[in-house]
């Protein structure tokens, strides 16, 4: 069996985890792997290099993608979609696992369901947004990376007797704020599920600068939205393959906010692709591991069409075209709990 990989989307930590799990699958079986280069890209164009077990075994610690990763979309144009039907032909592949977020993987599931293509779909996503699998593998290290960055900001903020605000990624789910925001005992944070109340999170910061704290930070979701607009706040219209355009600044846009309106000097601090980069906590390595286990066994069993998922503590398959079909929301149990804080 010759099996192709690739990785689409934004990079995160555990994607080489997933490589390493699919391609010792498929060897142990007697099977050939062949990674596919910048996601959909490399499978319209063709470009590709063999992965075997000596080439993965040591790359488990490393972040990002050994086969990088691009947001190109074959059926932005019917053309380059028969483009990747070609180049399974001229490969003589088998079956193509997809290692990616909602856009990746619903690429791979039209594929299967249009052109007849043998794929099998990982999720990937540091946003924590799929709706068919309890977590994603890199939201754990990242929420650890914004946790430390805000850890090292408040020493700044209170030394300096200023609030921050530090915008975190988060386009549709709020899951990295809310849980940065706990774990790193921020004041206040906005996510995109929760329409912002400008007036209740000045109350809240002025509360505590009155009861003696006199530093604040403020955690916002890269895609809250702000009862003064109603929408995102966008770095421009520009918009990928997907159509989605590019956010960003609403941190900035927060923080002059605060400044004018509570008279105390305010800065912003954008973490960016900071919180994608670096080594994969323990946990992303397992999870991605278990979940490239579990798909390279899907292949073997040709069960085309499927995507693997963690629920509770077990990896189970679910339905491409299902795993897709729903954003997941940050639960409003979080929020409750966290909401206790922001009194």
């Amino acid at each position: 069996m010759k099996v192709a990989l690739l990785t689409g989307g934004g990079d995160c930590p555990g994607l080489n985890a997933v490589i390493r799990g699919v391609v010792k699958v498929i060897d142990n079986a007697g099977g050939e792997c062949v990674g596919l280069l910048e996601g959909w890209r490399g499978a319209m164009e063709g470009n590709h290099i063999p992965l075997t077990p000596a080439v993965t075994d040591p790359i488990i610690d490393k972040g990002g993608t050994i086969l990088g990763s691009s947001r190109t979309n074959p059926f932005k144009n019917e053309a380059d979609a028969d483009q990747v039907v070609e180049t399974f032909k001229k490969l003589g592949l088998d079956a193509l696992v997809a290692i990616g977020g909602d856009d990746t993987l619903g690429v791979a599931s039209r594929l299967y369901h249009e052109k007849g293509l043998a794929t099998v779909g990982c999720p990937k996503t540091i946003d924590n947004d799929l709706s068919a699998t309890d977590q994603t593998f890199g939201f754990d290290t990242c929420i650890n990376i914004v946790m430390e960055a805000t850890d090292r900001l408040r020493t700044t903020a209170e030394s300096h007797r200023r609030i921050l605000v530090i915008e975190v990624m988060g386009r549709h789910a709020g899951w990295i704020a809310c849980y940065s925001a706990i774990a790193s005992g921020a004041d206040y944070f906005m996510v995109p599920e929760r329409e912002v109340n400008l007036d209740e999170m000045l109350r809240v910061l002025q509360k505590r600068r009155d009861g003696g704290k006199k530093y604040g930070l403020v955690i916002v979701s890269e895609g809250a939205k702000l009862n003064s607009d109603g929408g995102y706040v966008t770095k421009d219209q520009e918009v990928d393959d997907f159509g989605h355009v590019k956010l960003g600044g609403i941190g900035d846009h927060v923080a002059k906010i605060i400044e004018s309106r509570m008279g105390v000097e305010t800065r912003s601090v954008t973490l960016g692709h900071l919180q994608r980069g670096g080594t994969p906590s323990a946990f992303d390595r397992v999870l991605g591991t278990r979940l490239g286990v579990h798909a390279g066994h899907l292949v073997l069993k040709k069960e085309f069409g499927k995507m693997v998922a963690l629920r509770g503590t077990k990896i189970v398959a679910v339905e491409l075209k299902d795993a897709v079909d729903k954003m997941r929301e940050l639960d409003n149990s979080f929020f409750e709990e966290a909401a206790e804080f922001l009194k």
